[in-house]
């Protein structure tokens, strides 16, 4: 990220749109961004139709003049190719390029991302602006990388056009050569729907019941990251050849896009667009709704792509669209909140969204730092005041590692099955916010850690403990791969549903949880789902390993476990179940130097309090603070020096209260707060409403 940024600094920025605002106000826009504290400005992501006002025609002088000033009053200029809002022009001469509804209805322009990667067209048009836009661009000397496209996926992440059919069939031919064995990887012999030629083969279409074959599910989801991916490299390529001294990213973490890939194919790294008040305004549910915290969790996501990353899009002020999305605005001390957020999860860059509010279209609702009005107000105070922190602490946090000793476990197959499949999906979500949730809440930060092919073993050993909630869709391969983590010493956790699938999608003809049964101890002898009444098996833990005599729930799914290894032990049994009653819900099975925990339900905020403690995992500040649950803890390390006279590295320990109320910590020793430069010292201190520290501990 240093590298790519050319910075040793955190740095901000704001979006900015020329387009929108008369040319005598450009320069006076630049000048108090600058004056702010600003040093980056994204510019263009949304201009096709004034660089290529008629087919073929094109004129960059607009933008020619806005970037001459911005690089005038010294902000680097980050440039959106646009592609993701083709002009009328082109979508009325070439109806092929829209985007089409799985029911055939197709969407037409009016709005954006309205095309489809597939088209033949599209791809040349797009090819053909963003090859004109990077030579014309190749040596501005404010110019310092290129955002592609805007927010991949976002609006529509499905797509059925002509071109996508046909597209499928060649994805299709390529994956497995034949249609004996597509037929044989989808099933197609139930329900008569074998495949005789591939002009047969279509990726969904209407159905009765809207219940197409799940395994073209699957891979119909594999196909649109694919088609994306295909799409995206092709503009990098053409960006990367023009202009090589650019860095290249891309923002956004949307629906069938695997996001990791994407970045290690062609990205320098991956920017994100973080707008907390979604988690306000759709609340993640339970006695204890994480809200606008719940996106520490997206960011982990993100950093698990780019440990360090760019915030293209910062939320600044209330969001609306004229028809939806009506957010109220931050409160005094959020948007600072908000910014330290994205920061203390390996942010470098930080990208308002944006300088000043349209006051025409579709979000002139969503506001930026400034109103309408273009005065100052108490947002343009908070980030001038961010700025004036981040130029005397900055060097401190940027380049360091977010660090985390326990991992969630999470991988695109089971989450795009899950979709379809109301058999394991909504268990995902449940179990894997449960246990981010609780530690969340009791400041143990961890990492979201994603599975594939090249996932490693040294990858896995970072961690003591790794919690894999639902893996439904188990590759041996990856089983062996949890294996040797275990084997070596790691705490691995698993829940029902778990390894019965293969990587098509298709029910193994083995004891659950297939290729896991050996590692976790267990073969499930029984299974049923949640009651009709709402109603879930109850089971009790046992007292030997767990200090409580609490009774717990299988919240939605339950399975009643057979022992198969001697290392075995039983850490809960059903106990208010008719037929389950006395039978194993909990098991913990020992296995080199590690042990793995299988539990027969889906996780709950209880009983994953409880794992916490029979695992002892704790905060790594618990010798140094003591925090109330309301406050989020996160630490980036600096494993090396880096100021002049410094012997070790630097722990940096951000704490950041996403309460309206005052919030009371103990320290057991001094520290410093490095925005500030406040001291503190052994006792209790008071962090105020939406308040942000970042502490460096006495030695």
């Amino acid at each position: 990220m240093e590298k790519a940024l050319h910075s040793r600094n955190v740095l901000l920025g704001v979006c900015y749109y020329p387009e929108h605002w008369p040319e005598t106000m450009w320069e006076d826009d630049f000048r108090r961004m600058k004056e702010l504290g600003l040093e980056y400005v994204r510019m263009a992501e949304f201009g096709w139709a004034l660089m290529e006002p008629e087919e073929g025609v094109f004129d960059f002088s607009l933008f020619d003049r806005a970037f001459a000033l911005a690089h005038r009053h010294g902000l680097n200029i980050i440039v959106g190719t646009p592609t993701a809002t083709p002009p009328a022009w082109l979508t009325h001469r070439y109806p092929e390029t829209l985007n089409v509804q799985a029911n055939g209805i197709s969407y037409e322009h009016g709005s954006r991302r309205h095309y489809t990667y597939n088209s033949p067209k599209y791809r040349e048009l797009s090819a053909r602006i963003v090859q004109r836009m990077a030579e014309h661009f190749a040596d501005h000397p404010g110019i310092v990388g290129w955002q592609l496209d805007n927010e991949f996926n976002c609006e529509v992440f499905e797509f059925y056009s002509a071109a996508d059919h046909a597209a499928f069939r060649e994805w299709l031919q390529a994956k497995y050569g034949t249609l004996d064995a597509l037929n044989e990887a989808w099933g197609t012999v139930f329900w008569s729907q074998t495949y005789t030629a591939w002009e047969q083969v279509h990726l969904t279409r209407n159905v009765p019941s809207e219940s197409p074959n799940p395994h073209l599910k699957l891979d119909e989801k594999r196909f649109f990251s694919d088609s994306v991916i295909s799409y995206a490299q092709m503009q990098a390529d053409i960006v990367r050849a023009a202009a090589p001294r650019h860095w290249v990213t891309t923002n956004g973490l949307f629906g069938h896009l695997d996001s990791h890939q994407l970045t290690n194919d062609m990205l320098d790294f991956i920017s994100y667009d973080s707008y907390p008040m979604f988690g306000r305004m759709f609340p993640d549910g339970g006695e204890q709704p994480l809200l606008d915290r719940r996106f520490s969790m997206s960011l982990s996501t993100v950093r698990s792509i780019s440990p360090n990353f760019c915030i293209m899009e910062q939320q600044s002020g209330p969001g609306g669209w004229v028809n939806r999305i009506e957010q109220p605005s931050p409160k005094p001390g959020q948007l600072r909140l908000w910014t330290y957020q994205s920061i203390a999860h390996g942010a470098d860059l930080v990208v308002y969204f944006r300088w000043r509010t349209a006051t025409f279209g579709t979000e002139m609702y969503w506001h930026g730092l400034h109103n309408w009005d273009n005065r100052p107000n108490r947002r343009t105070r908070e980030v001038k005041k961010i700025a004036e922190e981040l130029r005397s602490a900055g060097q401190a946090i940027a380049g360091s590692r977010y660090e985390a000793d326990v991992a969630i476990l999470r991988d695109y197959d089971n989450e795009w099955d899950g979709e379809f499949d109301k058999w394991h999906g909504g268990y995902e979500w449940t179990s894997t916010l449960s246990w981010y949730k609780r530690l969340q809440r009791r400041h143990i930060p961890s990492d979201m850690l994603f599975v594939n092919e090249q996932t490693t073993l040294e990858q896995l050993s970072r961690y003591q403990t790794l919690i894999y909630p639902h893996p439904t869709i188990m590759r041996e391969e990856t089983a062996k791969l949890l294996e040797a983590y275990v084997q070596g010493g790691g705490n691995l956790i698993i829940g029902c549903r778990s390894g019965y699938k293969d990587e098509t999608g298709r029910c193994r003809m083995t004891p659950m949880p297939g290729p896991l049964a050996p590692l976790c101890g267990v073969t499930v002898e029984d299974f049923t789902r949640e009651e009709p009444d709402g109603s879930s098996p109850g089971f009790t833990l046992s007292e030997d390993a767990f200090n409580t005599f609490a009774a717990f729930s299988t919240n939605g799914f339950a399975e009643t476990l057979a022992v198969t290894s001697p290392d075995a032990i039983v850490l809960g049994r059903y106990d208010n179940s008719s037929y389950m009653n006395g039978e194993p819900a909990l098991v913990e099975n020992r296995s080199g130097e590690g042990r793995t925990i299988y539990f027969g339900g889906v996780f709950s905020d209880a009983l994953v309090d409880q794992l916490i403690d029979r695992l002892e995992i704790t905060s790594p500040a618990a010798d140094q603070l003591e925090l109330p649950e309301s406050i989020e803890l996160t630490v980036r390390v600096h494993d090396k020096p880096i100021f002049e006279g410094q012997e070790n590295g630097l722990r940096v320990h951000f704490l950041l209260n996403y309460n309206g109320s005052s919030e009371t910590i103990k320290l057991s020793c001094g520290a410093t707060d490095l925005l500030t430069g406040q001291r503190f010292v052994k006792g209790a201190a008071v962090l105020d409403p939406y308040a942000v520290l970042a502490l460096v501990f006495d030695e």
